[in-house]
């Protein structure tokens, strides 16, 4: 089996290859926004970050900083064996409607009970996400929702070619 060799990180920058296994969950004050169908959907300074092995930064952002009368809730759920089941919401700006772009815990596990409610937006979808000014570059994959900017250096898990996953 193929296993990946990691891109020695820069000064300033994470190696998805040091984060945690579990993840961990981890308050950020970097600007996250997100754009949909030309509207900013979320602005926030307040985000909460998860943060595992071989994944971008998956980033969760309070419904206060969301302008959530453009989210619809769905009936899909997910399972994360860390954080529990997940729900989702259809967005829906305009025209404009993407089903189960984002996804939350009502009832998260005891290690991530400060993530109820926030919620994770995939990247892949949006007109464009950006951490501090910087457009992010969604996870390869579009089952995984991690963001890609210049301070995180992989192999990430979902890349073409990648180890059997």
């Amino acid at each position: 089996m193929f296993h990946p060799q990691p891109i020695e990180p820069e000064p300033g920058q994470e190696s998805v290859w040091d984060y945690p296994r579990p993840p961990r969950l981890e308050d950020t004050d970097k600007h996250i926004q997100i754009i949909f169908n030309g509207e900013t959907i979320a602005d926030t300074k307040r985000a909460k970050r998860v943060l595992e092995t071989s994944h971008p930064p998956n980033y969760y952002i309070p419904p206060e900083d969301i302008k959530m009368e453009y989210l619809i809730q769905t009936p899909q759920s997910s399972f994360c064996e860390w954080k529990g089941r997940a729900s989702y919401y259809t967005l829906k700006v305009g025209d404009q409607e993407a089903q189960n772009v984002c996804w939350f815990y009502t009832d998260p596990t005891e290690a991530f009970a400060s993530l109820k409610d926030y919620v994770a937006f995939y990247a892949h979808v949006m007109d464009a996400c950006y951490v501090n000014g910087e457009k992010v570059e969604p996870q390869p994959g579009n089952f995984y929702g991690g963001w890609i900017t210049s301070d995180i250096v992989g192999p990430f898990k979902g890349s073409p070619g990648s180890w059997g996953w």
